[in-house]
């Protein structure tokens, strides 16, 4: 890669986050229409550093925290946000979505995971815990085992104990995952319907 290469996915970068950076999280994470940043996104793609990110090699790049930034066509929680209220009455905040990857026996294990603010009642953190099985260079088959349920008591700084609900295997579902950018603080995930995901490391991983 060239550095006049390097200078164009840079700049490439540099304007994805500021067309997200002007939305709001929910108008980011939730089903909406911004072509222009998905048309940037499709740049990147195409100039992706590490173009087979799910060899063995680039494991170590894959793995830490992830916060999800942007989704073209939401989250299976912010879908459901957008199409009603979960308790009906109570308006619910979204804190933030992220994923986070580790290995364990040569496998590729993930954490998905999302905080809601619900006012009188705290916070909720629902999380979602799978394995990625690559079935090539750039896809995945990702499949969950158990999901997990806590709230924080608003007011209280308490926390009730982890509700946690496994997956029978027999009723396990899979889907593909594309990772198609991959870099040392970006990643892109598409789904198998071409919904794009837009990640950003945290920080402190």
């Amino acid at each position: 890669m060239t550095a006049s290469d390097s200078r164009d996915r840079a700049n490439l970068k540099i304007s994805l986050l500021h067309h997200i950076q002007q939305l709001s999280l929910e108008a980011a994470l939730l089903p909406s229409s911004h072509p222009e940043i998905d048309a940037i996104v499709a740049q990147l793609e195409a100039a992706s550093p590490h173009p087979h990110p799910l060899l063995g090699d680039h494991w170590p790049l894959l793995l830490g925290t992830w916060q999800l930034i942007y989704a073209s066509r939401g989250t299976v929680v912010t879908r459901q946000l957008a199409d009603s209220n979960p308790l009906g009455w109570l308006p619910v905040t979204l804190l933030q979505v992220w994923q986070t990857l580790r290995t364990a026996q040569n496998q590729l294990l993930t954490e998905n995971g999302a905080d809601l603010a619900v006012p009188w009642l705290g916070t909720w953190r629902l999380k979602a815990t799978g394995t990625w099985t690559p079935i090539n260079a750039q896809t995945a088959t990702v499949a969950f085992d158990a999901f997990a349920l806590q709230a924080r008591l608003a007011g209280t700084g308490w926390a009730l104990p982890e509700l946690q609900i496994p997956v029978w295997e027999q009723l396990r579902r899979e889907a593909l995952w594309t990772t198609s950018y991959l870099d040392d603080d970006l990643r892109v995930g598409r789904g198998a319907t071409g919904n794009l995901f837009v990640f950003q490391r945290s920080p402190n991983s």
